[in-house]
């Protein structure tokens, strides 16, 4: 931003594909989205996703002009927002023993995938920090407690969609 360059491979350009690449992954879960609760609120995070990438899109130098201008920084309400979302769904006893496979529904798959370039752009954003960059603390916050709401997301669509007729071992059940 503001006319700078850096090289492609830049830890900072990495970390922007990499969030790209998530909101990407949020909008294929959004076009299969089968639980209304789930479509509802895929937008509102895919917003966030571009402040989130807005901010690790400028140089450390240019962060005082880029808040001038009028763009938004990460901030905790917005982590507040996903920690509500946490709660609303953990109230409605969603909760998974054991390990997932994804793969249940074409949501829930889609919701697996969002969660697991979550957690890559996560440890990019990470890497930036460790490789001196100066990272707002907020979004590797941010990061973590959306990777954690795409799973209860996907194990809600599950847990809602996967009902397996009677007499059949569901997944992940042990074999008896």
């Amino acid at each position: 931003m503001y006319s700078r360059r850096v090289a492609k491979n830049h830890p900072r350009v990495e970390v922007c594909g990499a969030v790209d690449e998530l909101n990407a992954a949020l909008g294929l879960a959004r076009a299969t989205a089968t639980d209304d609760f789930v479509a509802r609120n895929l937008p509102a995070i895919q917003k966030d996703l571009i402040v989130l990438m807005g901010e690790l899109g400028v140089l450390p130098e240019d962060l005082p002009r880029y808040v001038r201008d009028g763009y938004s920084l990460v901030t905790p309400a917005m982590t507040a927002a996903l920690d509500a979302l946490v709660g609303e769904i953990e109230s409605q006893n969603v909760t998974f023993k054991g390990w997932a496979t994804p793969g249940a529904t074409l949501h829930s798959a889609a919701l697996d995938v969002a969660r697991t370039v979550c957690r890559r752009a996560e440890r990019r954003v990470c890497a930036l920090k460790e490789s001196g960059g100066p990272v707002n603390a907020e979004i590797i916050i941010y990061l973590n407690r959306l990777s954690d709401l795409l799973w209860l997301f996907a194990r809600r669509v599950e847990t809602a969609e996967v009902r397996p007729p009677t007499g059949v071992r569901p997944p992940n059940s042990p074999v008896k």
